[in-house]
C-alpha cells in the first residue's frame, strides 16, 4: 500500500525540468507567435487616437454651516421672527447628489450648444457638431460600421433625422442626439468626495484645448443650475412679497389720497358725522400704513434670504490646458499582449507535450 502511494505521488510530482526542455522544444514557435502578435499589437495601438484629461475640483459651501451664522437670522431678529429653527432643514441638493444631476438628460444636453474649436484651428462650432463629425476613431470601426450603414441604405433605415439637432426636446431625443448624450456620458464625469465633499469635474477628450473648454463651462453649468435650484423657492417667495408690498403701498396711498382729499374739503364744518368720518378715514390710512410697514419689513428678508440661500463656490483647481496626453498607453498594451501571447502559447505546448496535467495536478 506504501509503495503504491509513493508511486501515485511520483506520477503527480511536477518535474520542472522536464516542462523547461517541453518549453525549449518549441522556442521557434514562441519567436513566430511573439513577432506576430507584436506586429497586431502596434497595428492596434497606433490605430487608437490620443486623448487628454482636464480636472477641475470645486468646494461647495455647505447650507448648514451657512446658515448658522446667518444675516438673515439677524436681520429676522430685528422684526421678532426666529429664522434659525427652521433653517436648519435638511439640504436638499446634497453634494454627494451633483453626479447624479450630471448624469440627467437635461445637463448633457445643455451642453449641445456649447461653442468650441480646437487648439490647431480657429473654426467655431457646437460641442454637438464636434461630437457628431470631428471624433476620430481606429479604421477597423469604419470598416465594421460599413456593411451595416450599406444595408441601412438599401432598406431605408439609414434616413436622417428631419428634425433640427440642434433643437433639443430632453423628453423625446432623436437617434443621433441619443448617441451624442452617450458620448458626452464617457467624456465627462463628476465625481464627489464624501469625506471633504470636494467635488471633481473630469473630462476626456481628443483635443486638449476642447478638454479645458468643457470642463470649465461644466463647472459654471453646474454652479448655475445649484444656484438656481438652492434659490428658486426665495425668489419665488421674493415675487409674491414684491406683489404684496406693491399693493399694500397702492392701497395706503388710496387711503391716505382720500384722507387729505375728505380733511381739505371740509376743514371748515364742524357737523359730527363729517368729523366721525374723517376719523374712520385716518384709521383707515393708519390701518394700511400698517399693514404696508409689515409688508416692506416681510420684503426686505425675502431679499435677504435670497442672498442667503446663494451658495458660494471655492475653485480649488481651475481648468487648464493639458500638455501630455492622458493615453494610450501604448507600451503597456504592447506588454500585456505579448504576455497573453506567451502564457496561451505556454498552455498550447504543455498540453501538447501532455505536460499540462501533471502541472495542474490533475
Amino acid at each position: 500500500m506504501e509503495e503504491k502511494q509513493y508511486i501515485e505521488q511520483e506520477e503527480k510530482s511536477i518535474d520542472f525540468g522536464q516542462i523547461f526542455s517541453a518549453l525549449l522544444k518549441h522556442k521557434r514557435l514562441y519567436y513566430k507567435v511573439f513577432a506576430a502578435v507584436f506586429v497586431l499589437a502596434c497595428v492596434y495601438t497606433l490605430s487608437l487616437p490620443n486623448y487628454y484629461r482636464c480636472e477641475v475640483k470645486l468646494s461647495p459651501e455647505l447650507s448648514t454651516t451657512r446658515r448658522s451664522n446667518s444675516s438673515l437670522s439677524a436681520l429676522a431678529s430685528q422684526f421678532g421672527m426666529n429664522m434659525n429653527s427652521a433653517a436648519m432643514g435638511n439640504e436638499a441638493l446634497f453634494p454627494t447628489l451633483y453626479p447624479d444631476l450630471m448624469n440627467s438628460v437635461d445637463f448633457k444636453a445643455s451642453l449641445f450648444n456649447v461653442p468650441i474649436h480646437k487648439k490647431d484651428s480657429t473654426r467655431m462650432m457646437s460641442y454637438y457638431d464636434y461630437l457628431a463629425k470631428e471624433q476620430k476613431s481606429p479604421w477597423w470601426s469604419g470598416v465594421i460600421s460599413a456593411p451595416f450603414r450599406l444595408l441601412g441604405s438599401l432598406f431605408g433605415g439609414d434616413k436622417k433625422d428631419t428634425i433640427d439637432q440642434h433643437k433639443v426636446n430632453p423628453f423625446m431625443l432623436t437617434k443621433q442626439q441619443t448617441a451624442i448624450v452617450k458620448a458626452i456620458d464617457r467624456k465627462v464625469v463628476c465625481d464627489v468626495d464624501k469625506k471633504t465633499m470636494v467635488i471633481t469635474i473630469d473630462v476626456t477628450d481628443q483635443d486638449p484645448l476642447i478638454a479645458a473648454t468643457i470642463a470649465d463651462s461644466v463647472k459654471y453649468r453646474l454652479q448655475d443650475f445649484i444656484t438656481d435650484y438652492r434659490t428658486k423657492k426665495a425668489k419665488v417667495d421674493l415675487a409674491y412679497s414684491r406683489k404684496l408690498f406693491k399693493e399694500a403701498k397702492e392701497r395706503y396711498d388710496k387711503a391716505r389720497q382720500l384722507y387729505a382729499t375728505y380733511s381739505d374739503a371740509n376743514q371748515d364744518i364742524i357737523l359730527q358725522s363729517y368729523r366721525t368720518k374723517l376719523v374712520d378715514l385716518e384709521n383707515e390710512m393708519q390701518l394700511q400704513f400698517n399693514n404696508y410697514n409689515r409688508v416692506a419689513q416681510q420684503l426686505q428678508i425675502a431679499e435677504a434670504k435670497v442672498q442667503e440661500e446663494t451658495p458660494a463656490f471655492t475653485t480649488l483647481q481651475s481648468a487648464t490646458v493639458p500638455i501630455k496626453k492622458a493615453g494610450p498607453a501604448r507600451a503597456k498594451m504592447v506588454l500585456i499582449f505579448l504576455f497573453l501571447a506567451f502564457f496561451g502559447t505556454t498552455v498550447y505546448v504543455l498540453h501538447k507535450e501532455k505536460q499540462l496535467k501533471p502541472l495542474l495536478g490533475l
